[in-house]
């Protein structure tokens, strides 16, 4: 059977992936710290393990690591773990801004590079980094996230032109949904009834976009007609207007908000 890893698998996003490529016949390899919730997920699975995990730890990432490194199967790796911090940049832990740095870009190279070295050798693979339409914004009050969102995709753009200049057939992906319905919002305190309904998608709905992308090869897939209405129209906008509206809309959603603050 194929191998395929998947990082915070035990919810959203990183779950239902870990039941859809199960359904396509592959081995998964469940990430996360949520031994109990993975137990479960993996025992509702017809070939799984579970790895538990901290990936902002050194040693647990490490682990994960040498995991990778050393499965000849490995066919599909899918670096989903993520979180996102309410409020402005000095007023927020710094050290929680660290560990989102530290997952969103230390594991995340980490993992793909342990990934690539047998994927390339094999000429067989594919990785989807789990980014968000945040990556090509600016926004108060989502610093970190947004530039650490902007570093994944500029990374697996990256990634692509190095692959196809070396005429390797290994497939790499940059997912970028909009607001999803997770227990994301839950863990960053945020007030799901504040954010337009249309905005919203399903778990299932990103990943079978995501994976109808990668059979197309595209490398940046956003899923949802809206999202990709919006990314395509403020292309053509000035940088001095399009911050003048981040600002406006930061404001206006703090006060809405009673000074909280989101982010997708």
């Amino acid at each position: 059977m194929p191998v395929a890893l998947i990082t915070g698998a035990s919810s959203g996003i990183g779950e239902v992936f870990a039941r859809k490529l199960s359904a396509k016949g592959y081995h998964t390899i469940l990430v996360a710290r949520r031994k109990e919730r993975l137990a479960k997920l993996a025992a509702e699975l017809p070939s799984a393990e579970v790895l538990v995990a901290d990936l902002t730890i050194d040693p647990d990432l490490r682990a994960i690591e040498q995991r990778i490194k050393i499965e000849p199967r490995l066919e599909m790796l899918v670096n989903n773990a993520g979180f996102g911090i309410q409020g402005a940049y000095h007023s927020t832990d710094i050290d929680a801004q660290d560990r989102m740095h530290h997952l969103h870009i230390v594991a995340v190279a980490r993992l793909t590079h342990a990934a690539l070295t047998g994927m390339v050798e094999r000429a067989k693979g594919n990785i989807i980094n789990v980014s968000s339409v945040a990556g090509f914004l600016q926004s108060p009050y989502s610093v970190t996230y947004n530039a650490t969102k902007a570093w994944m995709n500029s990374f697996t753009a990256g990634l692509c032109l190095e692959l196809k200049s070396i005429h390797s057939p290994v497939r790499v992906q940059a997912l970028c949904p909009g607001f999803t319905y997770t227990e994301f919002q839950e863990t960053a305190g945020v007030d799901r009834e504040t954010i337009p309904k249309s905005l919203w998608m399903s778990a299932e709905d990103v990943v079978e976009t995501s994976l109808r992308g990668l059979e197309r090869n595209k490398l940046v897939v956003v899923p949802g007609w809206r999202y990709r209405l919006f990314l395509a129209a403020i292309r053509f906008l000035p940088q001095s207007f399009k911050n003048f509206l981040a600002i406006r809309y930061a404001r206006a959603r703090r006060k809405s908000t009673g000074g909280k603050t989101h982010q997708p």
